[in-house]
């Protein structure tokens, strides 16, 4: 084989499978093209001319035989490097020009650079450079649809000399043309052969064969005659000047660029179907939103919850006599005494603690009359369950010990007794039952906001209470707080055993405020984790709906396809863009799932919610917008797949 032997099949056959059926396309092919050469290929229909224009151009591989390229076997190499060869060699020209009609000429033009990392203003200066040499000047912002079949040829011949196209492959590329058009067409071939390039046309034309230097008949699958005049096989009538394809970016560069590239073709995918898109999304959108209106609900109840569980009091436990709640015996325990309140306060763990009876009264203030529960409690109480003081002051140890007949009021009984004067309320005697009260505080409102008494609730000192009402030194409780260093379950197992031990035996039970708020946080979290992995399933569903657009989409631009892995696009290439349309159709559902659970909390805090508060976190947002990340990359894998292993030469011929 001489040095200026480009192209050599050395035994090329080419067989089909159907069923038991074999076809035999090519039968023992043997031929040498040189460079510089302009060939035809003729014969009939059916005779194998565009099979072998396949595997000419890398498209195809033989079933046996071998196929070099400038001295490289074909048989061995590897799908990126056959991608390589059509990327770095050949140019093809297609009867149907298989021009995407999504992009303007020029872009159309620029494709076979994209692959190859050429800069982008390098890239649209070749592109505008070879539209003013094919006589499209000015045409270069218009779609396909915008042009005649003789400018489509020429926008697919200036695509097939992007990249230099040292060898131009043409298959019946004035069969869709009418005479004019075709002339011209024919005319700028024979303009490349003069340049240097390898021309090889694919025609039934005998016209164009009659102009082709050297004519290679083949029929049945063999070549029957290869007539060429001799001065075709000497050195090219100009010397060899071939077209430096544009300046290379560097490995990150072009990284970016594919991407880049991906990107704007999902986004122009996207927005020649946009009601395909967006109902596609909307099953993203729906799971988006409600997982994280169901984590901002499940915050917002606990929050809510434990909110009311902290006006019992900070870190607090409350001292009951009997076993347990409802321990029908309780009343007939009265050990829990003065003393042990002051016996627990001088532990070390405890921060203070604080007495507590109760009973229900009738109260009065002039002729106004209501039902009060009163609470008598130490000096200490209102500490120990966090209260605020609107107005007024607290009673203190000397009230307590004096057992002073003051008392502190809540907004409830501000309004039941004191309807048209509250303001009148400090320092007025009230009755309680007979005994007169004078009051001497009023608690701030948003201290009870979620009181648990539905009732006027009075607090005065638990001495006045118990000798000048009930009569009795017993306690109901015993409230205590505990320091803030001490662990809440070791504090409560010290007073079990402390109070045990001054008892001689255990007839009490601790009511510990954190056990409760413990066993709700982790209830809430566990309702929320069910809620949520309710709302993953339709974002399952989803994904699921994503996957199945996508494999539609697949099936609809399958020429796309070919036509990319023709100009040089790796099988990667392929899959990242269609991995890109898949993760970005999920990505922009996500961000509306995000807007529309935010717009939800917005009416729910408005009033519209029906009291439910829901509580949004940046992490279980940024959660929610990653998993329609990765839900788009796991449901797009399988139709991205698809797209990269599709055959060209089949993925071309699919209509």
């Amino acid at each position: 084989m001489t040095s200026d032997v480009l192209l050599d099949l050395r035994g090329v056959s080419k067989s089909y499978r159907n069923g038991d059926t074999v076809t035999e396309v090519l039968r023992g092919i043997d031929l040498t093209i040189r460079r510089g050469e302009m060939v035809a290929i003729v014969g009939p229909s059916g005779s194998g001319k565009s099979t072998l224009m396949n595997i000419l151009g890398c498209l195809d591989h033989p079933t046996s035989g071998h196929y070099f390229v400038a001295g490289q076997d074909t048989s061995e190499a590897s799908p990126d490097a056959l991608s390589a060869l059509r990327r770095e060699h050949f140019g093809f020209v297609f009867q149907r020009y298989h021009l995407l009609p999504r992009l303007t000429a020029q872009d159309n033009i620029e494709l076979p650079a994209l692959y190859t990392g050429s800069l982008p203003a390098a890239r649209r200066a070749r592109a505008k450079e070879l539209l003013r040499a094919l006589g499209l000047d000015g045409r270069g912002h218009h779609r396909p649809s915008q042009l005649s079949g003789g400018q489509q040829q020429r926008v697919s011949l200036a695509r097939a000399l992007m990249n230099g196209g040292e060898v131009i492959l043409a298959d019946e590329p004035t069969g869709a043309l009418d005479t004019a058009s075709g002339e011209q067409v024919t005319e700028l071939f024979r303009s490349l052969h003069a340049q240097g390039h390898t021309v090889i046309i694919i025609t039934h034309n005998p016209e164009i064969a009659a102009h082709t230097p050297r004519v290679i008949e083949i029929r049945d699958g063999s070549i029957v005659s290869d007539r060429a005049k001799p001065a075709s096989i000497a050195a090219p009538r100009r010397p060899i000047h071939p077209q430096e394809p544009p300046l290379r970016m560097s490995t990150w560069w072009r990284v970016m660029a594919r991407l880049g590239n991906a990107m704007q073709m999902a986004l122009l995918a996207m927005a020649t179907h946009r009601l395909r898109t967006v109902l596609t999304m909307l099953g993203i959108i729906i799971g988006i939103a409600s997982v994280v209106c169901m984590v901002a609900v499940g915050k917002g109840t606990q929050r809510q919850v434990l909110s009311q569980i902290s006006e019992l009091g900070t870190n607090t436990m409350e001292i009951y006599p009997g076993k347990d709640f409802g321990d029908p015996y309780a009343s007939l325990i009265q050990t829990l005494r003065n003393a042990d309140v002051q016996a627990l306060a001088n532990q070390p763990y405890i921060d203070s603690a604080t007495p507590n009876v109760s009973l229900d009264v009738k109260a009065r203030y002039g002729h106004v009359v209501a039902q009060a529960q009163v609470y008598g409690v130490g000096a200490d109480f209102f500490r120990v369950r966090g209260l605020a003081m609107d107005e007024g002051q607290w009673f203190d140890d000397a009230d307590v010990k004096a057992a002073s007949q003051v008392a502190i009021i809540d907004p409830k009984t501000l309004s039941a007794l004191f309807p048209h004067s509250k303001s009148d309320a400090l320092h007025a005697v009230i009755l309680l039952g007979g005994l007169p009260i004078r009051v001497a505080g009023v608690l701030r409102p948003a201290a009870l906001a979620s009181n648990r008494n539905s009732s006027p609730t009075i607090y005065i000192p638990y001495t006045t209470a118990t000798t000048r009402i009930l009569g009795t030194q017993s306690l109901e409780s015993i409230l205590v707080r505990i320091s803030d260093h001490s662990p809440s379950k070791a504090a409560q197992q010290a007073i079990t055993q402390f109070l045990a031990r001054r008892h001689g035996t255990k007839d009490f039970f601790i009511f510990n405020a954190d056990q409760i708020r413990s066993a709700i946080t982790k209830t809430s979290a566990n309702l929320t984790m069910l809620i949520t992995s309710i709302a993953v399933i339709s974002l399952v569903v989803g994904g699921i709906g994503v996957m199945n657009i996508m494999l539609v989409s697949v099936a609809e631009r399958t020429q796309e396809v070919g036509l990319r892995m023709a100009i040089g696009a790796r099988a990667s290439d392929i899959m990242q863009q269609f991995l890109i349309e898949a993760i970005l159709v999920c990505t922009l559902g996500g961000v509306a799932g995000v807007a529309l659970a935010l717009l939800l909390g917005a009416m729910a805090a408005s009033g519209w919610g029906g009291g439910v508060t829901m509580i949004f976190s940046l992490p279980s947002m940024v959660v929610a917008f990653a998993c329609s990340m990765l839900i788009g990359l796991f449901f797009g894998f399988l139709p991205a797949r698809r797209a990269a292993r599709l055959d060209p030469v089949d993925a071309l011929a699919r209509e």
